[in-house]
C-alpha cells in the first residue's frame, strides 16, 4: 500500500528529477496507485516480471525502464518496449539492441565506480573506451551514466562514489564533445546524497510504500 502522505512526498523531490519507481515487489494494480499519485516512470528488475506488467498496463502513458541487469538471450523480448536501458555494461549486449531494436533506445552506461568483485557495470577506467564503441551503434543512444552504491557506506564515502560518476560524465562530454545529461544514482537509502551530486534519475522503491 502506497504512505499515506505520497504526494507531498513527491513534492520534496526537485521538478527536473525524475522518479523511477522500482516496481520488483509490487503488482500492477500497486503500479496503478502510483501512476494515480502523479509517477509515470517505472522500473523493472527482471524481463518476465516486465513483460506481465507492461501487458498489463498498455493503455496507459507510463515510461518504461528496464533497470537490472539484461540477459543477453532475452533482450529481444523487451528492447522494443521500454524506453530507457540503465544497465547497459557489454558490448556484445549493445550490437543485440542495435540489431534488434527499431528506434533508438535510450541507454545509460552501468559503471563500476568501486570496482566490487560479482558485481555488474563498466570498469570506471574502461569508460572511455567502451564509449566510443558504442557511438558507431545506430539504435543506441546513450544519455547519461548508471551506479550502484556499496550500501554499507557512510555519508562521506557515499557522497564520493556519487561524485566520482558526475565527474566521469564530465570528462566524457568533454573528450567526446558530447552531452550526456542524465545520472541515474541512488535509491531509497541514500536518495538525498545523490541527489545533492547531480541525479537527475532516482530509483526508489521501499520509500514509497507504507512500512
Amino acid at each position: 500500500m502506497l504512505r499515506e502522505d505520497i504526494k507531498a512526498f513527491i513534492n520534496t523531490i526537485p521538478k527536473d528529477v525524475t522518479i523511477v519507481a522500482a516496481t520488483k515487489y509490487v503488482d500492477s494494480s500497486d503500479m496503478l496507485d502510483l501512476y494515480n499519485a502523479g509517477i509515470t516512470n517505472f522500473g523493472e528488475n527482471r524481463t518476465d516480471a516486465f513483460l506481465d506488467k507492461y501487458n498489463q498496463l498498455f493503455e496507459y502513458d507510463i515510461t518504461w525502464h528496464f533497470i537490472g541487469h539484461l540477459q543477453k538471450n532475452k533482450a529481444k523480448d523487451i528492447i522494443n518496449k521500454i524506453d530507457y536501458l540503465h544497465s547497459l555494461d557489454s558490448l556484445e549486449l549493445a550490437k543485440i539492441i542495435d540489431k534488434n531494436r527499431k528506434t533508438p533506445l535510450k541507454v545509460f552506461i552501468e559503471v563500476s565506480v568501486n570496482l566490487e568483485e560479482n558485481k555488474n557495470g563498466v570498469a570506471y577506467f574502461k569508460l572511455n573506451d567502451f564509449y566510443q564503441e558504442l557511438l558507431q551503434y545506430k539504435n543506441i543512444e546513450v544519455v547519461g551514466l548508471m551506479m550502484m552504491a556499496i550500501k554499507q557506506d557512510d555519508d562521506v564515502h557515499l557522497e564520493k562514489q556519487f561524485n566520482k560518476l558526475n565527474e566521469l560524465r564530465c570528462e566524457l562530454e568533454n573528450k567526446f564533445n558530447k552531452k550526456l545529461p542524465y545520472l541515474s544514482m541512488g535509491m531509497s537509502d541514500d536518495y538525498k546524497i545523490a541527489l545533492k551530486c547531480g541525479a537527475t534519475h532516482i530509483r526508489l522503491g521501499r520509500i514509497l510504500w507504507k512500512n
